[in-house]
């Protein structure tokens, strides 16, 4: 089977790359702008028969700016109708659900958005990329599969890459206090990066997916103070 994974050179996007070429069977195609990935994070696989790696964006900018997301996916949801593939994976986000009033959320909660605010332009722009993709589902019969992803964590991710696990992890490093921002009653997902990895290949594998439940995702501190 050949696979083409957009982003593939970045923390997240890097690790699907080791687990598909594990499998004889598959042809990994890599497009990255290295606009915050790294070719370090597939050298590796460089010169591997079953792997190509593609630098987008080697020639000039465009003299426009577009949003990457939705307009991307535009491009690869044409490109679907002239050359049909067995099924496409979103990977989205969690930010879909925006500042969200419900917690923890179910899949069916349409979320909180400001479509003003300083981070609007990604939450938005995953929004409308679920958008296209059911569009094209419905019009076209393309089968799709959308992964809402909250916080993953794991090996390739940059000390300063902003997010609380490496904030906690350069903290500890430099013999500093951890940070919690006030008042410190807030709740995240955190999921390992392997972990993500088997609930992407069970979500391709499944037919028809149900909605999980949320309550998984609270896990009992209590049981971890008693390991």
């Amino acid at each position: 089977m050949s696979i083409l994974i957009t982003g593939g050179a970045g923390f997240i996007g890097s690790h699907p790359v080791d687990k598909l070429i594990e499998n004889d069977k598959n042809e990994v195609i890599v497009a990255d702008n290295y606009f915050t990935g790294s070719k370090d994070n597939l050298k590796k696989w460089i010169g591997y028969p079953r792997f190509e790696l593609i630098r987008h964006d080697v020639t000039e900018p465009l003299l426009i700016e577009v949003d990457n997301i939705p307009f991307g996916l535009s491009c690869f949801s044409d490109l679907l109708q002239i050359q049909p593939c067995k099924g496409f994976l979103l990977t989205s986000t969690s930010e879909v659900y925006g500042d969200p009033l419900v917690h923890p959320q179910v899949e069916s909660y349409w979320g909180n958005v400001n479509p003003i605010g300083v981070k609007s332009c990604y939450d938005e722009g995953k929004r409308v990329a679920e958008t296209l993709m059911f569009d094209y589902h419905r019009q076209h019969g393309i089968e799709i599969r959308i992964a809402r992803i909250f916080n993953t964590y794991g090996p390739s991710m940059n000390i300063d890459d902003g997010r609380v696990v490496s904030n906690f992890i350069a903290q500890a490093i430099r013999g500093e206090s951890l940070t919690v921002q006030a008042p410190g009653t807030q709740t995240l997902s955190f999921c390992y990066f392997s972990d993500m990895l088997i609930n992407l290949e069970v979500e391709i594998a499944t037919v028809e997916n149900t909605p999980d439940d949320p309550r998984q995702r609270k896990p009992v501190i209590t049981k971890q103070m008693s390991c």
